[in-house]
């Protein structure tokens, strides 16, 4: 397990995926925090995720967990792009540790092993509406910005990701975001 500051931050190993419960909370987790960071974005009753997608990033080895008093506070998934990228997703910390550095302390596990893995560059895409302002979205592309990841490019949610498209309560584009992992080696494996 790498510990972090007062977090226990690790990747669960593909074998977790059978334990229902777990995957269970991991999935109500994403999905309560995702409900307040993407309000508006979604038709009514969608979810973030579900307890079959998480089990599928589980065994492929995609999920870190960070745990606060041996109960799980947040997590991530970390997958490859291509040979020279990974990529961070479903950044989720529990509403009662906000503010604790939690997200930040997910975010350097995440590119620990990113780089671990012989990856130079991390990104991330970021859900952001068309046509007007999202409070939570704007906070978070600030965010990113601070712990060094730039805009590259912006994707189109109808061409890039057609089965999630129906979902959207209002138009949405996605904003992809790198950070050069080589060039940034504050945190390093």
């Amino acid at each position: 397990m790498i510990v972090v500051r007062e977090f226990g931050i690790r990747r669960l190993p593909a074998g977790a995926a059978a334990d229902d419960g777990l995957m269970a909370e991991l999935a109500d987790l994403v999905n309560e925090v995702y409900a307040v960071a993407e309000e508006g974005l979604w038709a009514d009753g969608v979810a973030r995720t579900s307890v079959a997608e998480v089990a599928g990033y589980v065994k492929a080895e995609e999920i870190a967990v960070a745990l606060v008093d041996g109960r799980i506070a947040g997590c991530v998934r970390v997958r490859e792009v291509d040979g020279d990228t990974s990529e961070f997703g479903m950044l989720a910390a529990s509403p009662r540790h906000r503010g604790s550095g939690l997200g930040r302390e997910l975010v350097r596990c995440a590119e620990r092993l990113g780089r671990a893995e012989g990856r130079g560059v991390m990104q991330l895409e970021l859900l952001v509406p068309r046509d007007w302002q999202h409070p939570s979205k704007e906070f978070l592309a600030a965010w990113y910005g601070r712990i060094g990841y730039r805009p590259v490019a912006t994707g189109v949610v109808e061409r890039d990701y057609p089965h999630l498209a129906p979902y959207l309560a209002t138009p949405c584009h996605f904003v992809i975001y790198r950070k050069d992992l080589e060039a940034d080696q504050s945190t390093p494996v």
